[in-house]
């Protein structure tokens, strides 16, 4: 049984925490500190996906030009070649993807916009809750 992006979306919901691209690294780093999340996704016009900025890319920015960094807006040191997924991906595949190119958060889009996103913990915890109940299947087989 392979789940999607869909499902666990349905369960965990679809509020996405956004910045502008305009907004400084200080903000952003206050949002990330306050919203206790690891990535934000910075969004244009019409809520379209414009890049994300993450703990990396803030530590990247200071590590380059120390706490001057922090008035820089975010689209100067932001990930813009974002890999999107959207709601009929596998599981499986994001997981490969995630781990293949060290990803810890993927945005998923749908028409051209943002419908959610999600984290590496999203998906070990859709898999391992997949891998719970592929075994209990087994013993109940077993037992019947």
């Amino acid at each position: 049984m392979s789940v999607s992006v869909k499902t666990i979306l349905e369960e965990k919901g679809r509020d996405v925490v956004t910045l502008a691209p305009s907004a400084t690294l200080a903000e952003a780093a206050g949002t990330l500190n306050e919203k206790r999340i690891g990535a934000v996704v910075i969004v244009g016009m019409e809520g379209r996906i414009a890049g994300i900025f993450t703990e990396r890319d803030l530590v990247h920015a200071i590590a380059r030009s120390g706490a001057s960094a922090l008035e820089q807006p975010v689209s100067s040191v932001m990930t813009s070649n974002v890999h999107r997924c959207h709601e009929s991906t596998m599981i499986g595949e994001l997981m490969e993807v995630m781990t293949a190119r060290r990803f810890r958060h993927v945005p998923v889009e749908t028409d051209g916009k943002l419908a959610g996103i999600i984290s590496i913990g999203d998906v070990v915890k859709s898999r391992i809750r997949q891998v719970e109940q592929e075994a209990e299947e087994i013993k109940a087989y077993i037992a019947g």
